[in-house]
């Protein structure tokens, strides 16, 4: 039934008093256009420390923001209290459009994806020669991560003081990374900071690798702050968690940024879809034309064998990309 006529007019229609005194609820959102731009430092149950400018300000997501969360190294728009001081709170508006995406799951099962870190431009993975023993399968699935976020990779190989690092390289060569290794005396004295920072210098580095292997002492050398350092336990042989929370670092020349990640004791790759790794391998990525379709690269048919053969690469490089592949369908404890 019409309530109204033809030609009704805004006089004519019946406005419900507003009882609590408050704003109609609209779908039309404020785009926040003198929101100030920020980076994610770290993110604490809720609460992130954003710097602004350079002045660090503590915030929340907007509720418009819905189940988008912003992690450490997210470029994001924030509106409110921005001076930094004491109980104010501001708030993250808009998560600016990521270049790099570094994710893991808890295990290959799981299809939850946890994002690291956003942003980096490089993967630091920090391994040590002994106490605690070098892991290569972890190693190789942070590599994997890597490439599939296309991060670029570094080995930091630390306590070269109680083991030498010349096997543990006979198997990543091939791989053209780089590394640096380093011990523990020259940690002490600075030498491998300088050493470590100098791969650093203009780049955004997220650090990973297995708790106890030195990975947050080396921060601290690096950025000349303290976090909580651990040991290992002699026992498991397992390092303690000591870092807790993931957390962005500026080297003290202001030449690149450092980000410290909790020790990880497994790194899932649920999420890597095994045809982008090759990309990792452009001496390798036009030898897969000839491949069948849907071609794992480790079977019968895969044209990465004859374009070997015909001289095109290297065969160990050819190796360490099915080696990688294979580390998507085999545990680290395999």
């Amino acid at each position: 039934m019409r309530r109204y006529g033809k030609h009704t007019d805004e006089d004519d229609v019946r406005v419900r008093p507003n009882r609590k005194g408050n704003r109609p609820r609209t779908s039309i959102r404020p785009k926040h256009e003198d929101a100030a731009e920020g980076l994610v430092l770290t993110v604490d149950r809720g609460r992130l420390t954003v710097l602004v400018e350079d002045r660090p300000i503590v915030a929340m997501k907007a509720r418009e923001l819905g189940r988008k969360s912003a992690v450490v190294g997210d470029r994001v728009a924030v509106v409110g209290d921005l001076t930094g001081a004491k109980d104010t709170l501001a708030r993250i508006v808009r998560v600016e459009e990521r270049s790099s995406v570094l994710r893991r799951t808890a295990d290959d099962d799981d299809p939850y994806e946890r994002v690291v870190v956003a942003n980096a431009d490089q993967l630091a993975i920090v391994t040590a020669l002994a106490d605690p023993e070098p892991r290569p399968r972890l190693i190789d699935r942070c590599l994997v991560a890597a490439y599939d976020a296309g991060l670029e990779p570094l080995l930091v190989l630390t306590k070269s003081d109680l083991a030498s690092a010349e096997t543990l390289m006979e198997s990543y060569g091939s791989l053209g990374i780089r590394y640096v290794v380093t011990s523990r005396e020259e940690l002490a004295e600075g030498a491998a900071a300088r050493r470590v920072r100098e791969q650093l210098e203009g780049r955004i580095t997220a650090f990973v690798g297995h708790s106890g292997v030195g990975k947050t002492t080396l921060v601290n050398a690096l950025v000349e702050r303290q976090r909580a350092t651990g040991h290992v336990n002699r026992v498991t042989g397992r390092g303690r968690h000591t870092t807790t929370s993931a957390l962005a670092l500026p080297l003290p020349d202001g030449s690149g940024w450092v980000i410290d990640t909790p020790g990880v004791r497994s790194f899932g790759l649920h999420h890597v879809d095994p045809a982008r790794v090759i990309h990792a391998f452009p001496d390798l990525e036009p030898g897969t034309e000839g491949c069948p379709r849907a071609c794992s690269h480790d079977e019968q048919d895969c044209a990465l064998d004859q374009w070997v053969a015909d001289g095109h690469a290297d065969p160990q490089r050819l190796y360490s990309l099915r080696r990688l592949l294979a580390t998507r369908e085999r545990r680290e404890g395999d």
